[in-house]
């Protein structure tokens, strides 16, 4: 598979323009991928395939013997439809306009070929519905480990703002350039002892230029994001673009930090803002917001109590677990029903599944994505 800055991404660009697929699914093909799940649907030995992102779907038989559930942490067009939107280059622009509309068209055939597809929020669902009506959409919450994430003794640094997420996603991108060039100068000119930790995997050229300007603290790949996270006086999500929900922002409030989000930085999420979050859209009003919880420590604690409250009874993963289990025994039992009794007998004492991570096969069981590489 070709990575962008691989010598071999532009000419798979190229040609996943000259095909019916978007790049995002074009560059996941891989055959090898492909023919071992093929294998493993048609050996009788497992129950339910798991494709763990559209992009995964690539590498999927659909339709099948073994019923397939499509885990949409985002609703993919959306995403390229955002950033089309906030592109101001023509050519970019362009580009991201036909990449959303072949992604439009294959999630909707992929959902619908799909015999359940599970969605990260009520928002997502309904737009999933209504893309694919002939689709079988629920919704399952985006879940946190409330044991690994936790309050820590660590000491906040005064002054310090904490940015999460892969920084090599265009989301992202925007959001460290956006608030580097839009939003910090603004807080600065109140608070001049601010700091800012861009905290995730391969920093881009962008994104490096924008903490070179602003005086950002760029980490790049880290072993564990919590001490980053545990210094912060505030924690911010100055999302323009995106889709899903931020699982990042569960994890800053199952440390009981405070957040500022934009409202599509918090999408999907049952927060109520003002009493688990602040939500700001614009430079001036997220600036603000950030200027007055940096001098407000009994506020910034409040709404870290608050958000890890709600994480902790709605949200942890021994409840977020219980449901996806029981969503993936539905897809098997309404599967099952259209196959013919021999089938069905046969298929009975299966008790594997194959679950793909992107280009990562898992059979058995489904290992959580290292925090540095999890786009959102």
């Amino acid at each position: 598979m070709a990575k962008k800055g691989d010598s071999r991404f532009p000419l798979t660009v190229a040609r996943s323009w000259l095909s019916t697929d978007p790049v995002d699914l074009w560059k996941w093909r891989v055959e090898a991928v492909r023919d071992l799940v093929q294998r493993l649907s048609e050996d009788g030995t497992t129950d339910v395939c798991i494709s763990d992102f559209l992009f995964a779907a690539a590498n999927v038989p659909l339709r099948g013997r073994v019923p397939v559930v499509l885990f949409e942490h985002n609703v993919e067009y959306l995403i390229w439809q955002r950033l089309s939107a906030l592109e101001s280059n023509p050519l970019r622009r362009a580009l991201f306009e036909l990449e959303w509309r072949k992604l439009r068209r294959r999630e909707r055939a992929i959902c619908e070929q799909a015999d359940l597809t599970i969605a990260v929020s009520t928002e997502d669902r309904d737009r999933l519905s209504a893309l694919a009506p002939g689709a079988r959409v629920t919704s399952i919450p985006t879940g946190v480990d409330t044991t690994y994430f936790s309050p820590t003794t660590t000491p906040e640094i005064p002054g310090r703002l904490v940015f999460t997420g892969s920084m090599d996603w265009q989301p992202n991108e925007d959001a460290v350039t956006y608030f580097a060039d839009a939003i910090l100068p603004r807080i600065r000119q109140a608070v001049p002892n601010v700091s800012v930790a861009i905290v995730g995997r391969r920093p881009n050229a962008r994104v490096k230029a924008a903490a070179e300007r602003a005086g950002l603290i760029v980490t790049g790949t880290v072993d564990d994001v919590r001490p980053y996270i545990a210094e912060a006086a505030v924690y911010v999500v100055p999302l323009r673009a995106g889709g899903g929900t931020r699982l990042k922002i569960f994890e800053a409030l199952a440390m009981q930090k405070p957040v500022v989000s934009t409202t599509v930085g918090a999408e999907g999420l049952a927060l109520t803002p003002g009493q688990e979050f602040v939500a700001a859209d614009d430079p001036d009003t997220f600036a603000g917001e950030v200027i007055a919880l940096l001098n407000d420590p009994l506020r910034r604690r409040t709404l870290g109590r608050a958000g890890r409250e709600l994480v902790e009874t709605y949200y942890s993963w021994p409840t977020i677990a219980h449901e996806f289990e029981q969503a993936c025994e539905e897809a098997v039992t309404s599967h099952e029903a259209v196959r013919t009794p021999s089938e069905h007998r046969a298929h009975l004492p299966r008790k594997r599944s194959v679950g793909l991570r992107g280009p990562r096969l898992v059979v058995g069981q489904h290992d959580e994505l290292d925090r540095n590489h999890r786009h959102p």
